[in-house]
């Protein structure tokens, strides 16, 4: 199945007649599709009303610099600053990133999407793309995190996605922009960065990205593509049961694999269950590369939102209020 992207803040004709393909399973946004609260929910009621099977609608709205909705939203902090705050009162630091997660996935929900992919449990330890996104170049701390964050964004009836499988964090490269290889052994990494995903999937996570990193060590291609990694470490050894999803694969990282048809397939065949097709460029390709593969069009039941009390019932809620004040005043000061 696939998750693809949409040129602006309303639907066009072209893109109506993608969303009745029978591969497409959702629509991630973007900050180019965001206008405002009310019309992320129109647009989010259009998507719906345009296919004839229920469609995951999600974004990435971690908070910091990966925030595509602002006008109207809190402004959520970078979870760089709960590792921070974690070294001065770890129980507080815990407390506050459950209610981060709590507040980021009740005012998505409450506009009408389902899903924020988050959180990122990669390690900090200075990837160009993952930066302050992480929490902390601990894994033991990042997996008391990502226990916490996967609580917050349950508690507000949000599927949680962790991310990006089997760790970004150590890697110096970005892959949007660059291949990246990890030469660490399978033993090492056992040790640090499947910690968290580790301690996700036993907080009973609902999603897993995959990340475009090579491990050389241990497969001969990026992790998005590789068996060994989706179906012998994250299925079998991990028992995780829940959704498999790709990274974009307009990233250049992903294109070692060759052209459009190649990168989805490849993905396909290793295990993921979804493929994200961010770019709407890459949208018409994508929807030929799967004509006549069997699909498994139930992949996104278990990930798609679980109501919503709409902008009006959260305002009205007093625990959002609060909860808005207390995750960022909490941070304030923290260095």
């Amino acid at each position: 199945m696939l998750v693809i992207g949409i040129a602006g803040t309303e639907l066009t004709a072209q893109e109506r007649d993608w969303l009745q393909h029978d591969a497409v399973a959702g629509v991630i946004l973007f900050t180019r599709n965001f206008a405002s609260r009310s019309q992320v929910a129109e647009l989010s009621q259009a998507i719906r009303a345009a296919a004839p099977r229920p469609q995951l609608v999600c974004v990435d709205q971690e908070g910091g610099r990966v925030q595509r909705f602002r006008d109207g939203y809190s402004d959520l902090p970078a979870l760089e600053g709960f590792g921070k705050l974690y070294a001065q009162d770890p129980t507080l630091a815990l407390q506050r990133a459950e209610e981060h997660a709590w507040l980021m996935a009740s005012e998505i929900i409450a506009s009408g999407v389902d899903l924020s992919f988050a959180p990122v449990v990669d390690l900090a330890r200075g990837n160009r793309a993952i930066g302050n996104r992480a929490f902390d170049a601990d894994p033991q701390v990042v997996a008391d995190f990502t226990r916490a964050y996967v609580r917050g964004m349950h508690s507000a009836g949000m599927a949680a996605t962790l991310k990006h499988f089997p760790g970004h964090g150590t890697v110096l490269e970005d892959t949007h922009f660059d291949d990246a290889v990890d030469p660490r052994p399978l033993d090492v990494l056992r040790a640090e960065d499947l910690v968290p995903f580790v301690a996700g999937i036993e907080a009973k996570a609902d999603a897993v990205m995959m990340g475009h990193v090579k491990y050389p060590a241990v497969a001969p291609e990026p992790a998005g593509y590789s068996p060994f990694w989706i179906q012998k470490i994250l299925r079998e050894e991990m028992g995780f049961r829940g959704v498999v999803f790709s990274d974009d694969i307009g990233m250049a990282a992903a294109f070692s694999a060759g052209g459009v048809k190649q990168r989805i397939h490849d993905h396909l065949d290793a295990g993921c269950d979804v493929v994200l097709v961010c770019s709407p460029k890459l949208v018409e390709e994508s929807l030929k590369a799967v004509e006549g593969r069997a699909l498994n069009t139930a992949a996104v039941l278990g990930v798609l939102g679980r109501g919503a009390l709409g902008w009006d019932g959260l305002i009205a809620d007093a625990r959002y209020g609060q909860t808005q004040s207390r995750v960022i005043e909490s941070l304030k000061g923290v260095a």
